[in-house]
C-alpha cells in the first residue's frame, strides 16, 4: 500500500532536549513517556556524552507546545531548539556536542 502524500501526513515538529545526567536510552523513553503521556511522541535520536545526554523527539504540531512546557518542567531537561526539519535541529545539537 502506498504511503500517504505528504500533506496528508500531518505536521509535526522536532524538539532536541539536553539532559543533565548520562542516561540510557530505554531509561530515557520510559521517562519521557512518563511526562508526556497522552501525546503522540517518539524518540528519535540519542547521544550520550559522559555527563549530559542529548536527544531529539518528534511531536505532532498542535501538540508542540504542551509537549514542550512538560518537558522543561522535568528536572535536569531543557529544550534547546525545535524545528519542523530533522536536518536543521540535528545540525544545531552538534554545537553542543
Amino acid at each position: 500500500m502506498p504511503r500517504p502524500n505528504k500533506a496528508a501526513r500531518g505536521k509535526h515538529r522536532w524538539i532536541a532536549m539536553q539532559v543533565n545526567k548520562s542516561i540510557q536510552r530505554d531509561s530515557l523513553k520510559k521517562l519521557l513517556g512518563e511526562s508526556l503521556d497522552g501525546l503522540d511522541w517518539k524518540l528519535y535520536d540519542s547521544e550520550k556524552q559522559s555527563k549530559r545526554t542529548y536527544a531529539i523527539i518528534k511531536i505532532t504540531l498542535p501538540e508542540y507546545q504542551l509537549a514542550t512546557a512538560r518537558l522543561n518542567k522535568i528536572s535536569g531537561f531543557e529544550t534547546i531548539t525545535s524545528s519542523g526539519k530533522i536536518r536543521l535541529v540535528r545540525e544545531r545539537v552538534k554545537s553542543y556536542l
